[in-house]
């Protein structure tokens, strides 16, 4: 049930409200992809499809953000467009950031461990992403990793992914996984996928192959009130996957490149996703679009079957 006592701070959309009153299923997207995923007009008209993906699959979507200090839990078409036009300029917001775009009436875009918490105080509880943040490359030196993983930690929300992106160290990230009891799911898969590409060298703690299998293991958890969420590792469809060698191969080169000129911290992820993109010629991009929908398609599907255990 959405947590009344942020009402102060929160908008949600009618829409999503009355679902939400009436127990019907709601995915949540995150609005990064909108101001930082892409190029406008591009990025709008993506978000309005994954939308509707959600919708064409029996859910109604919420996407989330924070517009001039407001929590917005589901935005209007006219939000969407807003936040497409402005871009960058919009502070991409995590966990630490959302008291100063509150306070400050500010605009913030919804990372995923952002949108987690949204989704989690209105009481939504399967999220649609693209691919989650983990352990960066050269970590015990770093100690760079994102915050999705600590939020994974300890919010209730199922997460449906691609699995983690490639330039990330896959294997420190599982295991930090493990640590903090975030259950790994591979959806009809038992590989991790990574992304762009379909597989790699590890393995999911659990493969399931329906939804409902899903649903219930989510209802069992919370139930039990075993905190956390859970990720739903959901491979990029066979048709748009990249070639695995090629994408190993530009992230080896683009990180002795970053060595060479120092480049640390929160400009390694955009570096090297630039790079992906400049080598594959926009092939990324249009793979990175079909992803989320598949991952929209999916997440709609687990909470159509979520939504029904709980009545």
């Amino acid at each position: 049930m959405p947590d009344r006592s942020l009402e102060a701070y929160f908008d949600i959309n009618p829409i999503v409200q009355s679902a939400l009153d009436e127990g019907r299923p709601v995915v949540a997207l995150e609005s990064t992809i909108i101001s930082h995923g892409m190029p406008y007009p591009q990025n709008v008209d993506t978000a309005l499809q994954v939308e509707q993906v959600v919708r064409d699959h029996h859910a109604v979507p919420a996407t989330m953000a924070i517009l001039r200090g407001r929590l917005k839990v589901g935005l209007s078409r006219t939000e969407i467009e807003y936040l497409g036009k402005a871009g960058q300029a919009v502070t991409k917001t995590s966990r630490r950031d959302i008291p100063f775009m509150v306070a400050g009436k500010k605009d913030g875009a919804t990372t995923v461990a952002s949108t987690m918490i949204l989704a989690d105080r209105a009481g939504i509880r399967i999220f649609a992403t693209g691919g989650i943040g983990g352990v960066h490359r050269g970590a015990p030196q770093t100690l760079d990793m994102s915050a999705d993983l600590q939020e994974l930690a300890h919010t209730d929300v199922a997460v449906v992914c691609a699995g983690v992106k490639s330039i990330l160290d896959i294997g420190l990230t599982l295991e930090y996984l493990e640590t903090h009891g975030v259950p790994v799911i591979g959806y009809q898969t038992e590989m991790m996928p990574t992304f762009y590409t379909r597989d790699s060298d590890f393995i999911v703690n659990y493969k399931l192959d329906s939804p409902e299998e899903i649903a219930r293991v989510m209802k069992a958890k919370w139930e039990m009130n075993l905190s956390g969420g859970m990720i739903i590792a959901n491979p990029i469809p066979a048709a748009h996957s990249l070639d695995r060698r090629q994408i190993d191969g530009v992230i080896d080169q683009a990180l002795l490149d970053m060595e060479k000129i120092g480049m640390t911290g929160k400009d390694c992820t955009p570096y090297l996703l630039a790079r992906i993109a400049e080598t594959t010629e926009g092939e990324s991009l249009a793979a990175n679009i079909q992803l989320v929908f598949n991952n929209a398609a999916l997440a709609a599907e687990i909470a159509v079957e979520y939504a029904s255990l709980q009545k």
